[in-house]
């Protein structure tokens, strides 16, 4: 192993898990929050990718990409809640999961139909197409360094917006105690709505954000969407903090496992959960059983 080789994985890392966060923030709010288990979470990543290839080839910047993401799934996500997820939050989870597995095939299809079935690339913007020295005889992508602050300014912003603000100060009680909603007489449409959009918009800014870094392809969120409930299980439902240093947490092991010992990196992070789960069933910044 060498130091240059080690940096790399940790940059690498760190990137990844911020990237998981983003995803994982939105899933473990709406999990919290609504009590739904949105599988076609993964899908919203999806989404959020191909939305900056088609800006991307259509204006030539993925700059103005990564609004449209934000600005598209704040408007998918209102739509959403409003009009499917508000009438599923009282039944049965059986229930919730076909409907989001109904949306999976619905999205797969709508790209199909726009977009195709092939692979598709994102360039990287020529501003960011180079590399920056780390140490010697090591450099680090310019955008993966973007990415990573990007990420890091968003985290910032949801921290923030949770808690210091009144509608974040709801959202918590929400996620701990949602009858306390009710007694304080405060609409919990309106909490439902904003939390929904608001990860949606999560999703596919990350989407987005990863394009020029990966391939854009059908089913492209599955795996991430695995990973992210993973994330969510040990940081604790309804816990953004918990999300944060978990992602960052399963970031630095699935990297690393894939780069030094690839036949055990595929299990460790279910190892990890189960232990989790055996010790702090709540997850690790869960709230514990009464």
């Amino acid at each position: 192993m060498t130091l240059s080789s080690f940096l790399a994985q940790i940059l690498n890392s760190l990137q990844y898990g911020l990237l998981l966060f983003l995803i994982s923030s939105g899933l473990t709010l709406i999990f919290g929050v609504l009590g739904v288990i949105n599988l076609a979470h993964g899908s919203l990543y999806m989404i959020g990718a191909y939305t900056a290839f088609v800006v991307a080839r259509a204006v030539g910047s993925l700059w103005i990409a990564l609004p449209v993401a934000m600005l598209g799934g704040i408007l998918l996500g209102s739509l959403l809640e409003r009009f499917l997820f508000r009438y599923f939050y009282k039944r049965e989870h059986l229930d919730q999961v076909l409907l989001t597995f109904a949306l999976i095939l619905l999205f797969e299809e709508g790209r199909s139909l726009l977009v195709g079935n092939d692979f598709y690339s994102v360039p990287i913007p020529a501003a960011l197409d180079f590399s920056i020295p780390i140490v010697e005889g090591f450099s680090y992508a310019a955008y993966r360094f973007v990415v990573i602050v990007c990420c890091l300014v968003l985290a910032a912003a949801l921290f923030v917006w949770i808690e210091r603000t009144k509608m974040g100060a709801i959202i918590r009680a929400a996620a701990e105690r949602p009858e306390m909603v009710d007694a304080l007489g405060i609409d919990p449409r309106r909490v439902h709505l904003t939390v929904f959009a608001v990860g949606t918009a999560l999703a596919l800014t990350a989407g987005a954000l990863n394009a020029p870094l990966s391939s854009v392809y059908p089913n492209m969120g599955d795996n991430l969407l695995i990973i992210s409930f993973v994330v969510v299980v040990i940081g604790g439902l309804g816990s953004v903090s918990g999300a944060f240093w978990s992602a960052l947490l399963i970031g630095l092991i699935d990297t690393m496992g894939k780069a030094y010992a690839p036949k055990a990196s595929g299990l460790a992070i279910y190892v990890l959960m189960a232990i989790v789960l055996l010790w702090r069933p709540n997850g690790l910044f869960g709230q514990r059983g009464t």
